[in-house]
């Protein structure tokens, strides 16, 4: 009999529109004002902070709706924003600079929702409020330390080839070659030429060679510094808890940083200003560290405190910088001795290799190196950096080192992890600084919220009103599939780890909204035509749905592909509009065509009829 459906067809129906109204649900439940802590570059986050926490808040009788430890960082929930403050304050003077302590939102997801993968929308900086920071690179700071490699890897390569020289030193934006003679010079430029053919070289007068980059290497140098921080600025934000944070490059030296829900500004620029590096260098035992300290530094070396305020003489000399290295984890070896196991790419461990293979059995030192903007500009308005070295690690060579190594030597696991997180942190290639910050306060994002979701029920009860009027019973059945296609988009952008809703976002579930009856309305209409055509009810229904789906398709296709488009040109707001558009599509076509026709059937299927209610 016509307009009968099988059961494996109500089950699948049942089991996915549950399924997004399952994972729909933590949107109903909000968000909790929130203070974070985690653990700065000398600390950890234990069950022992736990409890000082919570006997901080206990004392100064602060009203928490509860703390909660997870994933190496401490939560507190509070009832609103007044005792947010007040309690991001207290924290902040009771455990000092040790700890980041940051103002959040948290959503107050239950945990049995929360162990099944369920979460709220993820929204953008529009509706949730938060920061905005245009940042920018200094990328004259890339090229010098692009050039300081290159003098490291002349003096190697031109060492191990036999070809000796006078000196190789930078100058401005090149480095400069002296020889002894001309044949050595010929030679050298020969073999240097042939091994570093994006670099131009040029012979001036006094056995000087001079080597500078080629535009085309100045290129790839600049991207892969915007690159290279953007994904150490990402690592930053993971400290400050923000759920879905927008890190991306614009122009060619500038980076977008957006922070939904954060709430306390200055921690937020305070972590994302600093710029680390780190260094490997041998220790300087040739020379006496007392006569460096009495102000006799050797030429060739460096004076450089370690974490304990100890000075450590080393060399000038890079071996190797942090930019190379791909992974760092902390463990132990086979002695229960707490270590660090370091991986390199291929150009980092060919020069570790070269580097470490005369010097078994001394020691090398793991310099951290930060800079910090003073405030202060130089004369084209640039930000003045101070530069900060510490000596967080000495350990003995105990055999040529390559791509892989192990850093022991270290006190205990806690040091272990910190400097594993250090490595895998990476390094920034040139330090950075914001050039505009923006605010958008969660009252702005609140009244965005309720005008766009004023915007969408306006919409939706126009809808449901002209489809009740105009198709009486079909149109009930309509308005329940546009209901249903509402839940299934929230739980669709749910349950996709990328995808964020703002105000274009939900300009695009305004669109579906109304694109959404659509389909129905072709179908109602063709039903009606072939009532008017003779046949019967039943023959109606099932010509209707046959007949209008390829239009239906066409249709939602050519939609679905210019949204496709917009999603993979566009950037920010567009991204936000096209991928609700496209979900939005997806889902109604689904309820518009299968949960009407379910439906329909359900209540129309199997039964003798001489009218339909359309």
């Amino acid at each position: 009999m016509l307009n009968q459906t099988p059961l494996w067809k109500h089950i699948l129906v049942i089991l996915l529109i549950g399924m997004c109204a399952l994972y729909a649900l933590p949107n109903l439940y909000g968000e909790d004002n929130a203070v974070q802590i985690s653990a700065g570059r000398n600390a950890v986050v234990d069950s022992s902070l736990l409890s000082r926490v919570e006997q901080t808040l206990n004392a100064e009788n602060i009203d928490v709706k509860r703390v909660e430890f997870e994933d190496e960082r401490i939560l507190v929930r509070l009832k609103d924003s007044d005792t947010q403050l007040v309690t991001r304050e207290l924290l902040e003077r009771e455990l000092g600079e040790d700890y980041v302590v940051a103002m959040n939102l948290a959503p107050d997801t239950p945990s049995w929702l929360e162990e099944i993968g369920g979460s709220p929308m993820k929204l953008g900086l529009d509706l949730r409020g938060g920061v905005h920071f245009l940042m920018e690179v200094d990328m004259n700071s890339a090229i010098d330390k692009a050039l300081e490699d290159m003098v490291g890897d002349f003096r190697t390569a031109l060492r191990e080839e036999g070809l000796r020289y006078r000196t190789v030193r930078q100058e401005s934006d090149h480095v400069v070659i002296q020889f002894r003679d001309e044949e050595t010079l010929d030679s050298a430029e020969f073999f240097l030429k042939n091994r570093n053919r994006d670099l131009v070289f040029t012979e001036e007068d006094s056995l000087i060679l001079e080597a500078r980059l080629s535009e085309q290497r100045i290129l790839e140098v600049r991207d892969y510094a915007v690159q290279q921080n953007i994904t150490i600025i990402r690592n930053r934000v993971n400290q400050l808890g923000v759920a879905e944070p927008v890190v991306q490059k614009q122009g060619a030296d500038r980076i977008v940083v957006q922070l939904p829900g954060i709430q306390d500004t200055a921690r937020a620029k305070e972590i994302l200003n600093a710029t680390a590096t780190l260094e490997f260098r041998m220790v300087d035992q040739d020379n006496d560290i007392r006569d460096a300290m009495d102000g006799r530094v050797p030429p060739g070396s460096q004076l450089i405190d370690d974490r304990q305020g100890i000075p450590q003489l080393l060399e000038k000399r890079v071996m190797l910088t942090g930019n190379h290295i791909i992974d760092a984890a902390s463990g132990v070896d086979e002695y229960g001795i707490p270590q660090v196991n370091i991986s390199l790419d291929s150009k980092g461990g060919n020069k570790m290799s070269q580097g470490t293979k005369d010097n078994i059995g001394k020691p090398m030192a793991t310099v951290f190196i930060e800079y910090k903007a003073t405030g202060d500009r130089d004369a084209n308005g640039r930000l003045i950096f101070e530069k900060n070295e510490e000596v967080i690690n000495v350990a003995t060579i105990r055999a040529r080192l390559g791509s892989s190594f192990r850093i022991t030597g270290l006190d205990s696991p806690k040091e272990a992890r910190d400097l594993a997180l250090l490595l895998r942190a990476g390094a920034l290639i040139a330090p950075i600084q914001i050039v505009e910050e923006r605010t958008v306060g969660p009252s702005l994002g609140q009244e965005n919220i309720d005008l766009g979701m004023q915007a969408i029920m306006w919409g939706l009860a126009a809808v449901l009103v002209f489809m009740l009027i105009y198709y009486k019973a079909f149109g009930v059945v309509a308005n329940v599939a546009l209901l249903t296609n509402l839940v299934m988009i929230v739980g669709v952008m749910s349950m996709i780890p990328g995808a964020t809703l703002t105000l274009p976002g939900m300009a695009g579930i305004v669109l579906t909204v109304g694109m959404a009856v659509d389909a129905n309305v072709l179908i109602f209409e063709r039903i009606r035509e072939e009532l008017r055509d003779g046949r019967s009810p039943q023959q109606a229904i099932h010509h209707g749905y046959d007949s209008a789906f390829s239009t239906i398709l066409d249709a939602n296709i050519t939609t679905f592909i210019a949204a496709l488009i917009l999603f993979a040109v566009g950037t920010g707001p567009i991204k936000g509009f096209s991928i609700t558009l496209m979900i939005g599509l997806i889902t109604s076509m689904f309820t518009a065509i299968i949960v009407t026709r379910y439906i329909v059937n359900a209540v129309y299927g199997g039964r003798r009829l001489k009218s339909l209610a359309i």
